[in-house]
C-alpha cells in the first residue's frame, strides 16, 4: 500500500497556530502568580527559532505527600564542652536540692530534676521523700558510696572513668536495673562481654544476669561455663551456689551433658557422612576401572598401555586389590569370604544407583537389577536409605573437578 502524501502547506499552518497559541498562553498569564525557574535548555521540534522555555513539571501528589511526611535524620553530636559542664555540675553540686544518702552514711548531693528525667525509678522516690531544712534525702543502700557516685555521675554526663567501671561494673549492673537506666546497663553488659569476664566471677555474673534480665550476659555465662566446666566448676563462686542455688547447678550441669551430647552427634553424623562419601567414591572408581581401566586392570575390550600413567584417583589403589581378589578368590561367595561379601555389596550398590544397565560395563550389573524384584521388603528399604545417603553425601560435597581429573 502506498503511503499517503502529506500536504506541507497544512503542516506547516498547524505548526503556526500551535505556536500562537503557546505563545498566547504564556502572555496571558499573570506575571505576579507565576514562580521563577532557571532556565534549561530546550529541543524544539516545530522550528529552529523556538525559544519557548520548557515548563515546570505538574506537581505530584505523591512526591508532595512524602515532602511533608519525611523526617530529617536524627544528629546528635556532643561537645567535650558540654559533658564537661555537666560533670562540672555534678562534681560542685551547685544548687543541689537532693541529698543521697549511702551505706557509710555519707551524702551525695544531686539535683531531683536530672535524676527525675535520667531514671523514673529515682523520679518517683524523690518525688515521694519530704523536705527538710529545703533539701531531700533519699537513701541507695547495698552498694558502696563510690559506686553510687559512678552511677550519679553517669546519670549526669554518660562518663565514667575505666578504673571505677571495672571496679564497679556488678554494683552498676544491679543499680541500672534497679533505677531503669537502660543505657547503663548496656555499658555493663558490654564491658562484662569484652574481657572483663572470668572463670572466676562467671558465675557470680550469672546470677545477676539472670536477676536483672540480662538474657544475652546469661547465655554468654552458661557458654564459658560448658566451654570450661571442670575449671569453673573448681572455684570459689561454683561451690558457694552449689549451697545457695542447687538449682541452678543442675541446670548447668544439664547445658554441660547436653552440649558434649550434641558434641558426640556432630562428630558422629561428620564420620557417617565421610563413610557414605567414600562410598560413593567407591562408586566412582569402580565405574572408571570397568570403562576405562586404572593401571593393569581394565574392561575386555580394551588393552591398558604399558606406559599408562599412575591414576590420581586415591580410591581405585583398594578398590582395584579387591577387584584382583575377587577375581581370583575361588570360594567367591557371599557369605564365604570377608572382601568378596564387600565386593558383592558395592556391586549391588552399583547396580541400584545405575541408570543404564544395559550399556553398563561393571559386572553383574543388570544381575541385580533383576534380583532386586525379589528381594523382600525389609532389605529394599535397607538398600534405599542407603542409597539415599551416598546420594545427599554427593550432593552435598558437590561437584569434585580434583578428583574426577585422575579418572581420564
Amino acid at each position: 500500500m502506498a503511503s499517503p502524501a502529506i500536504d506541507s502547506s497544512a503542516m506547516s499552518s498547524h505548526v503556526e497556530t500551535l505556536t500562537w497559541s503557546t505563545t498566547a498562553l504564556v502572555e496571558e498569564v499573570n506575571p505576579v502568580d507565576t514562580i521563577s525557574v532557571p532556565e534549561a535548555p530546550t529541543c524544539s521540534l516545530l522550528s529552529d527559532n523556538c525559544n519557548i522555555p520548557k515548563p515546570p513539571p505538574l506537581p505530584s501528589k505523591i512526591s508532595t505527600r512524602s515532602k511533608y511526611l519525611r523526617r530529617p535524620p536524627e544528629c546528635c553530636v556532643v561537645p567535650k564542652e558540654t559533658t564537661h559542664t555537666w560533670d562540672k555540675l555534678f562534681k560542685d553540686g551547685y544548687g543541689a536540692d537532693v541529698c543521697v544518702v549511702t551505706d557509710d552514711r555519707s551524702c551525695v548531693p544531686a539535683h531531683s530534676i536530672v535524676l527525675s528525667i535520667a531514671s523514673p525509678v529515682l523520679g518517683s522516690i524523690i518525688g515521694q521523700s519530704k523536705v527538710k531544712h529545703g533539701m531531700r534525702y533519699i537513701k541507695i543502700p547495698g552498694v558502696p558510696h563510690n559506686a553510687v557516685r559512678v552511677f550519679l555521675r553517669f546519670l549526669y554526663s554518660s562518663r565514667y572513668e575505666e578504673e571505677e567501671m571495672k571496679k564497679f561494673v556488678l554494683h552498676l549492673l544491679v543499680l541500672s536495673h534497679a533505677y531503669s537506666v537502660p543505657q547503663l546497663k548496656r555499658v555493663c553488659i558490654s564491658l562484662l562481654e569484652k574481657g572483663w569476664l572470668n572463670r572466676e566471677n562467671v558465675i557470680d555474673v550469672l546470677q545477676l544476669a539472670r536477676n536483672c534480665d540480662a538474657p544475652r550476659l546469661t547465655f554468654v555465662c552458661i557458654r564459658m561455663v560448658v566451654k570450661d566446666f571442670k575449671s569453673v566448676s573448681s572455684t570459689e563462686g561454683w561451690k558457694v551456689m552449689k549451697h545457695a542455688n542447687p538449682a541452678l547447678e543442675q541446670e548447668l550441669v544439664e547445658s554441660v551433658v547436653e552440649a558434649d551430647s550434641r558434641k558426640q552427634e556432630r562428630q558422629r553424623k561428620i564420620e557417617e557422612k565421610k563413610v557414605y562419601l567414600q562410598l560413593y567414591e567407591a562408586m566412582e572408581a569402580l565405574l572408571h576401572i570397568c570403562k576405562d581401566g586404572c593401571r593393569t586392570i581394565g574392561p575386555r575390550d580394551k588393552v591398558l598401555k604399558g606406559n599408562q600413567v599412575t591414576c590420581n584417583f586415591p580410591a581405585c589403589k583398594g578398590l582395584e586389590a579387591l577387584v584382583r581378589h575377587f577375581s581370583g578368590c575361588k570360594t567367591r561367595v557371599p557369605g564365604g569370604c570377608s572382601h568378596c561379601k564387600r565386593m558383592w555389596q558395592l556391586l549391588e550398590l552399583h547396580s541400584r544407583m545405575c541408570n543404564e544397565p544395559d550399556s553398563c560395563k561393571v559386572p553383574l550389573c543388570r544381575h541385580f537389577k533383576e534380583k532386586i524384584q525379589q528381594q523382600c521388603k525389609k532389605d529394599e528399604t535397607k538398600w534405599k536409605l542407603l542409597v539415599s545417603k551416598v546420594i545427599a553425601a554427593k550432593n552435598a560435597v558437590g561437584p569434585l573437578p580434583s578428583r574426577r581429573s585422575g579418572l581420564s
